[in-house]
């Protein structure tokens, strides 16, 4: 699924053409995603859209009456195209904007969801989230500090998005990878000297993967109709069985939370 590299990769790709511009009309064509439509969304006409943030996996479109929400899910894209392109089987939204270009959110597996924030109000998807990986409220002693008494593995203990938002599981494969730490150790026996080394391989790996335009997935293009490039530079994920870059013994894979995990026994302790 688009994690948060491709998220923000979207972001960057359409807030130039969207920010200041006004939805002249919403088209829903279907209002079932992972939950209905938010019904507030067809209000949006006639609105200026103010700015473009994201928070975690969440994109939000601020404008003067409340908060459009975008989360991608599995398999969701936004994207910008012209007029007289048609629709594609699976594009469920369109905005069209004053600038002529129309906003199209397409989503197989619709599992994605478009919310509503309003005015003074925090949506409920947003509350209780942890710091962004990149921001200075995320280093080594909060992530120290937050992990003490712990058993859960380290690695589902940085995907928690209550404990830091966006750390998917290609990204928690690759920094632990980085850090030597193997993704079964217990959160609550690593030391503040190896959680300093973690977090600093955290923020690298989410900052070159947004740098070069997030990873390419299957279902994943970025707002700019391309694709990220940094799917070529993973050092053990989704390469179970091959063999290590550092060490060339072979990687081992497992299932953690249903996902997989991949690490190096040699490497990562």
């Amino acid at each position: 699924m688009p994690e948060l590299p491709e998220v923000e990769t979207t972001l960057r790709g359409i807030t130039p053409w969207l920010q200041g511009q006004v939805i002249e009309s919403v088209v829903i064509r279907q209002p079932s995603l992972r939950w209905p439509i938010a019904q507030e969304i067809e209000t949006l006409t006639g609105q200026t859209i103010r700015r473009l943030t994201r928070r975690a996996k969440y994109l939000l479109i601020e404008t003067d009456i409340g908060t459009a929400i975008w989360h991608l899910g599995m398999s969701g894209s936004l994207r910008l195209v012209g007029e007289g392109e048609p629709f594609k089987k699976h594009d469920h939204v369109e905005w069209l904007l004053s600038n002529g270009k129309r906003l199209r959110y397409h989503d197989p597996r619709r599992f994605g969801a478009l919310l509503w924030q309003g005015v003074d109000e925090v949506c409920a998807h947003l509350q209780h989230l942890g710091p962004e990986p990149l921001s200075e409220a995320f280093d080594a002693d909060y992530l120290y500090q937050r992990s003490r008494g712990k058993s859960q593995a380290i690695k589902t203990f940085i995907m928690d998005g209550k404990v830091v938002v966006g750390v998917g599981n290609i990204y928690a494969n690759e920094s632990l990878f980085l850090a030597g730490i193997r993704p079964t150790v217990a959160a609550g026996k690593i030391s503040r000297a190896r959680y300093v080394r973690l977090v600093d391989h955290i923020k690298q790996v989410l900052a070159g993967a947004i740098e070069q335009g997030g990873t390419t997935l299957r279902d994943f293009v970025g707002g700019d109709g391309q694709p990220g490039y940094f799917a070529q530079q993973l050092y053990v994920y989704g390469r179970g069985g091959q063999a290590c870059k550092q060490c060339a013994s072979t990687l081992q894979e497992i299932r953690q939370g249903q996902r997989a995990t991949v690490f190096c026994r040699r490497c990562q302790r």
